[in-house]
Parts: C-alpha cells; structure tokens; sequence
C-alpha cells in the first residue's frame, strides 16, 4: 500500500513541475508579445487557462515572478558558464587559456540575453507582477548567481599565483553590477551602439583591475 501510495505522489509531483514550467513558458512568451508590464490576464490568455490556475502553482504573483526568475536566471548562467567553460578547457578556468577573452566571453553572454530579449530582461529588472517589492534588489538572484561564476574564476586565477583569494568575493559582483548598469543605459538608449562594442568597452575597463590576478607577484615587482 506504501509503495503504491508513493508511486502515486512521485507521478503527481512530477506532473505539477511539468505545469509550472510550461505556465512559466508560457509567461515568457506573453512578456515577449505584450512587453514588460504584461497582465496577468494577458498572461492567462497566453498559457490557454486562467488566473486561477496560475495562483493555484504559484500561489500569487509574487510566485510567478519568481519562477520567471528561476528560468531566466538559469538561461543566462547556462550561457555564462558555457563561454567561461570554452575557455578553461585546457586547465585551471582562465590561466591556462585566454583570460580575457574569458572575462569577454561572460561580459558578452549576459548582454546577448539582453540584446536577444529585452522585454523579458526589463520584466526581470522592473518586476512589474510585484505591487510593492519587499525591500532590496527583486532581480538580486539572477546577478548573485552570475558573480558567483566569476568571482570563482577570478578565486583560482588568485590562487594560482599564490595570492589570497578574499578579494575575488567582491570583483565578482563589481564586475556583474558594472555590466548590468551599463546593459540598463545600452537598452534605453535610443540610438544602442553595437553589443559587441558595448561589450569590448567593458571588458577593456574590467579587464584593468582584473589582470592583476593573472599577473605573477614577481612580475608585478618588476614592472612598478
């Protein structure tokens, strides 16, 4: 009886995650068709139900708006953690390859999701579903999770030159909040200059602060 019992329970987990996501899915592309500030009727009208059956797995707004998150959040960091892994292929993230192409890379991963859905971005950024956000930044999870990524990078770039790796706990969030700032002006702007510019801008100024850790303390003696 148990073990039917539980049987039962997975199948019907299972089954209510496969409906989260596919009512998550279809938010995203309401956002995509109406714009950040979508309702939440706009957003029932494009998943094929109603508002009901949305606070019903999400419980409120605040629910969905997380959820959207989730994905969004997972989306970008697949595509920055791809772009550090193409670079790290050949040993320690970083110091066996190009670093700098890898601190590009992650730079230019976060502003294509920017550049390929904007709409989506600024419905993260603005978080139109919450009436009355709860204190602090709505969108935190998404860049903390990114800095994570490169503050471990730039922890081993540290390391391996024999340095403390305390300072990679705060260049990698300084990193992710000078891209999303400057990705916040680059999607006001009426007239955007290039994503690959926007990108290689940033990465020049990252990359003068961050070059220390892949520089030898030997070779920064002689060089003073």
């Amino acid at each position: 009886m148990s073990t039917s019992t539980d049987g039962r329970s997975t199948r019907w987990d299972d089954h209510r995650q496969q409906r989260r996501r596919e009512l998550v899915e279809a938010t995203l592309r309401a956002i995509r068709q109406h714009g950040a500030g979508v309702g939440m009727d706009d957003i029932a009208s494009a998943a094929g139900t109603s508002k009901t059956v949305f606070y019903r797995h999400f419980t409120d707004r605040s629910g969905l708006y997380a959820a959207v998150s989730e994905r969004v959040d997972a989306l970008i960091l697949r595509d920055v953690t791809a772009a550090l892994d193409a670079d790290s292929r050949g040993g320690l993230a970083g110091v066996g390859g190009s670093p700098r192409r890898l601190i590009g890379e992650a730079i230019d991963a976060y502003l294509r999701l920017v550049e390929k859905d904007p709409e989506v971005y600024r419905f993260i950024v603005t978080a139109p579903l919450l009436d009355r956000p709860s204190g602090g930044d709505p969108a935190g999870g998404v860049t903390h999770h990114i800095a994570d990524q490169i503050s471990a990078v730039i922890g081993q770039a540290l390391e391996s030159t024999g340095r403390s790796s305390h300072p990679a706990a705060v260049w990698g969030p300084g990193v992710v909040g000078m891209v999303r700032a400057a990705a916040d002006q680059w999607l006001a702007s009426a007239e955007p200059m290039p994503r690959e510019d926007l990108a290689e801008h940033l990465t020049a100024l990252a990359w003068g602060g961050l070059s220390a850790a892949w520089t030898a303390p030997a070779d920064t003696e002689e060089k003073r």
